[in-house]
């Protein structure tokens, strides 16, 4: 079964919403790992149907290096984002691990994405949808 990681922190509102449209794409047939920064947003992941979650940095670090698709946006490849929830190791962890990325463009931070049109979230998952059936295959 493949394991797609759902990373996301603060309030966790762009991971449960990822995780609500895996859950539709795929059911029972893939494993959704719900990643916080902090137990709120992991809460809310796994309100919205991850299968199992975890809080904090060693076990984002353990959990990201035996994924099959990292997804969360942009921010959890980016030290001391998310108002200084994604610690260094953590950014590291993700962008060390072999597992294909799907980031989304969003974020809080002071950063401007050139060449890119604004869409609204959903538009962005269902773009992310069809990049992780492209990058794990039809399961």
């Amino acid at each position: 079964m493949k394991r797609i990681c759902v990373m996301d922190g603060q309030g966790g509102g762009i991971g449960a919403t990822l995780i609500q449209y895996l859950k539709a794409q795929w059911g029972e047939t893939v494993e959704l790992v719900a990643l916080g920064t902090n137990a709120i947003a992991t809460a809310r992941m796994l309100r919205a149907g991850a299968n199992k979650g975890a809080s904090g940095e060693n076990a984002i670090c353990r959990t990201v290096a035996r994924a099959d698709c990292i997804v969360g946006p942009v921010a959890i490849s980016w030290a001391n984002a998310m108002l200084g929830e994604l610690t260094p190791r953590m950014a590291e962890a993700v962008m060390s691990s072999a597992a294909p990325k799907v980031l989304l463009p969003l974020s809080q931070e002071n950063v401007a994405f050139v060449g890119l049109s604004k869409e609204p979230l959903p538009h962005l998952v269902e773009t992310a949808i069809a990049k992780i059936k492209e990058v794990i295959g039809h399961v």
